[in-house]
């Protein structure tokens, strides 16, 4: 009777000390459910720690649970805490844990040479604007192809439509400036991309999804009511 008592208590305690299926749940959560520790699992998932910093993913991925309204499982993240000279856009799918692209991204003329280190959401300011950004339609402008965007923060990067800030491709982003000149070419404060990649990169991630221009700066952070 002793060893069945005994038996049935040991059940008890092990299976609160370890829940059966805790790990699988934790795995399998949506990108849009997982905690702050959750979002360190995502970013070992995606092994991200090889090609993006991880204050930069943790800001956006921050962002991305209380802006992703509509589900959309893409996320875009462009770290200006990085020199032009280094890939520094990063599409990610969330939901499938991959990286779709990698690549260069210029900033605004008056932001900065190779580092950008000033922002403005100013028109003729020429200048980058951090924050959060959504996706909405393409058109056929000067700069070609293009993508607009919609800045979802007020007195940080709302002025983008205005602004004309979108996404286009230039001459002046490619490896080739960079051998030339040691950095990018720069904008009028758009993120521009390498011509070869324009397409394919507003193709995915056009009509909804986030974007988020990441530079490291606390005066960026006291101002985001969303971070």
């Amino acid at each position: 009777m002793r060893i069945i008592i005994f038996s049935f208590i040991f059940l008890v305690f092990s299976s609160l000390s370890f829940p059966i299926g805790k790990k699988d749940q934790k795995e399998n959560a949506s990108p849009a459910t997982l905690s702050s520790n959750g979002c360190e699992l995502l970013y070992e998932q995606m092994n991200l720690c090889e090609i993006m910093h991880f204050d930069a993913f943790k800001s956006a991925y921050t962002g991305y649970t209380k802006l992703n309204i509509n589900n959309n499982p893409l996320l875009t993240v462009i770290d200006f805490s990085l020199p032009s000279s280094e890939k520094r856009m990063y599409v990610l799918d969330l939901e499938k844990r991959k990286v779709l692209f990698v690549s260069y991204v210029s900033h605004g003329r008056n932001s900065g040479e190779n580092f950008a280190t000033s922002f403005s959401n100013l028109s003729g300011s020429h200048k980058s604007s951090l924050g959060f950004y959504r996706t909405a339609g393409t058109y056929n402008g000067s700069n070609g192809y293009s993508l607009q965007l919609d800045g979802l923060e007020e007195g940080i990067n709302d002025k983008a439509r205005s602004r004309a800030i979108v996404i286009h491709g230039a001459d002046y982003c490619s490896e080739k400036v960079i051998k030339s000149t040691g950095r990018l070419g720069r904008s009028f404060g758009c993120p521009a991309l390498p011509k070869e990649l324009t397409k394919p990169v507003i193709n995915t991630i056009k009509g909804g999804s986030l974007l988020f221009i990441y530079a490291g700066r606390p005066d960026y952070t006291a101002m985001s009511k969303v971070l």
